[in-house]
């Protein structure tokens, strides 16, 4: 098998501005994954998107699967999304106070998930679930939590230890600045074990106040839940008096318009939500049983605030997101596209022999370099790292823009055609043969 030589992309211009930023940023970047530490070499330099495609400050394009790690499933810059904030822009960007808005978009959210009675909008993900776990602490009376290995849900302190994503990432099993006390609040459990969480709650009974878990696990690669984990989860919960928080901020709208929970048919005490009800802009959100929300200030005593919260802008682009994703066939369409370019990896993968297997759930999809099935974060940590290392820059010399860890997921938008993944499957098919044996 032979493939035309790779011209590797040049990127000076990058190189000059990401060495600027290492004089001004922390590590040159905002949010540690992006400074390419796990995979080598410098990080692309973005100037502009538009739909399936990046740009960088060299003028280089490349295939984009990060799409704002998942928060993206319209694509870049979609013009009714754009519209929609512009229009807002003129009308003002920030009010710190209530809107129509954020009554619309909550409703759309509590209809796609009727398990969220009511809703209470926040700026990120880790807003999110850190407000969920105070609420539940409240409402239980309780002070542990239950969280799952290899998940991430942000970067509270409640939850930095085993976690998935950057900490993965990065080697960090636990993060210096947690208190010893705090990190005994947290009990980890493997993913996909619902055995151990029994035994946890036999250990600690009445004390573990919430379980909290990604229905899909997607923070260390993609990783289904195995049959029956997410019932005995919920069953666990209710029988033991604590509440099931499900973690959505990558899934909820992601593998169906409501969410895993529609999808799997479970349905947890509280939700938290984030990428996408944002249509690209800074917002998050939590929800769920009214008796719960209720003891939210200012109608009770658990106190969560913030200046932005509601922010216009944000309120605007995921109404105008949601929207288009009750177009029909939507769902349909993106899971068509995304199980061509999964069944065409995977056919890479047993063409040129590399050690590695593709998993899917919808629109989200993982390459492992692995041999063996990831069900959990233990697995996935045998994966080879530097053999994704090398596939990843190979991708990317191609033009073909992945997350840069092997703990990640490739998301598949709408904005992506045929012809991106045939490029896609082309370019994989020759990174994988690259860094064969």
């Amino acid at each position: 098998m032979s493939f035309p030589k790779l011209v590797k992309m040049q990127r000076p211009r990058s190189e000059e501005i990401f060495r600027r930023a290492t004089d001004v940023l922390v590590g040159g970047v905002n949010s540690p994954v992006r400074a390419f530490r796990a995979v080598g070499g410098e990080p692309i330099v973005v100037d502009r998107a538009a739909g399936a495609r990046l740009w960088d400050a060299d003028g280089n394009k490349y295939i984009d699967y990060v799409c704002s790690w998942g928060a993206l499933i319209l694509g870049h810059a979609h013009p009714k999304v754009v519209q929609a904030i512009a229009e807002q822009a003129r009308r003002g960007t920030s009010y710190g106070m209530p809107t129509e808005l954020e009554v619309e978009l909550a409703a759309r959210i509590r209809k796609a998930l009727p398990s969220c009675e009511k809703v209470r909008f926040v700026s990120s993900g880790t807003e999110a679930t850190m407000s969920a776990v105070r609420l539940a602490r409240a409402a239980t009376g309780r002070d542990l939590i239950v969280k799952f290995e290899g998940c991430y849900h942000g970067h509270s302190d409640s939850f930095l230890s085993e976690a998935g994503s950057g900490l993965a990432t990065l080697g960090i099993a636990a993060c210096p600045g947690v208190p010893q006390a705090l990190a005994e609040l947290t009990l980890n459990a493997p993913y996909n074990d619902a055995s151990a969480v029994e035994k946890l709650f036999d250990a600690h009974r009445n004390k573990i106040a919430a379980v909290i878990v990604e229905p899909i696990a997607a923070n260390m690669g993609v990783v289904h839940p195995k049959p029956g984990f997410l019932q005995a989860l919920r069953d666990l919960s209710s029988r033991h008096g604590a509440l099931l928080i499900f973690d959505e901020v990558i899934t909820g709208f992601r593998v169906c318009y409501g969410g895993a929970q529609t999808l799997f048919g479970i349905i947890p005490d509280l939700t938290t939500l984030g990428k996408i009800i944002g249509g690209g802009l800074p917002v998050a959100a939590y929800g769920g049983r009214r008796d719960l929300m209720d003891r939210v200030a200012p109608l009770g005593p658990v106190y969560q605030a913030g200046t932005l919260s509601g922010n216009p802008l944000a309120m605007s682009a995921g109404i105008a997101s949601l929207d288009l994703l009750t177009a029909p066939g939507f769902y349909e369409s993106l899971d068509a596209r995304a199980k061509r370019l999964g069944d065409g990896i995977v056919a890479a993968v047993g063409e040129t022999g590399a050690p590695a297997m593709a998993v899917r759930a919808g629109s989200l999809l993982t390459l492992f370099f692995s041999r063996e099935p990831v069900t959990d974060y233990t697995a996935a940590k045998k994966c080879d790292t530097r053999r994704f290392a090398d596939f990843f820059r190979g991708m990317l010399d191609r033009g073909v823009f992945l997350a840069p860890s092997q703990f990640e997921a490739l998301f598949v938008s709408a904005a992506h055609t045929d012809a991106d993944i045939d490029r896609t499957l082309a370019a994989c098919r020759e990174s994988l043969a690259a860094g064969a044996g």
